[in-house]
């Protein structure tokens, strides 16, 4: 069982090469100005080129237009497109087929019904991300640090992605209880909003990947 990390949320090339040197698959750019972790695009264009070569880069973006996604493609380059909005599977398809990206769609959960949701996104998502449902009148729809009954995911068909309330103390038994092919984490390796702590980080990774190493040697 090989599950991928991915440190969402990341603002300096420091974080980001912290995260590759120590194992992890993805770092989350996010282009959404009501977080702290937004990024304008010379940011994003520093941190997309500290990361070529070393670690996938994954555009986070909610409800964005066709200019916005058109100009993520073009000036950044990422490898893999996040939405984390209110996205149609038309709208996801749609913006697959435009840029020619893997696409995530982030999934709200609060509960076993809206799981259900995520077989709505089966033909035009590569990935479905489960995270937890933010709160009435939340800022965010992501980043909250809140986790969910991550039993709800039991007979979840693979491959998917999980995220909400992730820390470095919990992350192994999310993997345990729930399969998830690809780990997500933002403020669970953070000090402050938007600031992610580098030892954080790394004892994140080094959970996720040894809880994944010790799957596969049961099965094995």
């Amino acid at each position: 069982m090989a599950v991928k990390v991915k440190i969402c949320g990341v603002r300096t090339p420091v974080i980001v090469n912290e995260a590759a040197e120590a194992g992890a698959d993805y770092v989350g750019l996010v282009f959404f100005e009501s977080s702290p972790r937004h990024l304008n695009f010379d940011q994003a264009r520093s941190l997309a080129q500290a990361a070529r070569g070393k670690i996938g880069t994954v555009a986070v973006l909610v409800d964005p237009d066709d200019a916005l996604v058109d100009r993520v493609v073009d000036e950044v380059g990422p490898d893999l497109l996040q939405l984390h909005g209110g996205e149609t599977p038309e709208r996801v398809a749609a913006i697959r087929m435009r840029t020619g990206k893997p696409v995530m769609k982030a999934v709200a959960v609060a509960g076993a019904d809206d799981v259900a949701k995520a077989g709505l996104y089966a033909a035009s998502a590569n990935y479905v991300l489960f995270d937890a449902k933010a709160a009435p009148g939340a800022a965010l729809p992501g980043g909250n640090g809140l986790p969910f009954d991550w039993l709800a995911l039991e007979g979840v068909a693979a491959p998917f992605a999980l995220s909400g309330g992730l820390t470095p103390d919990n992350v192994a038994e999310a993997i345990r209880l729930t399969g998830a092919d690809l780990v997500d984490v933002s403020s669970g390796v953070e000090q402050a909003p938007g600031e992610k702590d580098a030892e954080l980080v790394r004892r994140f990774i080094r959970a996720a990947k040894s809880a994944a190493q010790q799957a596969q040697a049961k099965a094995s």
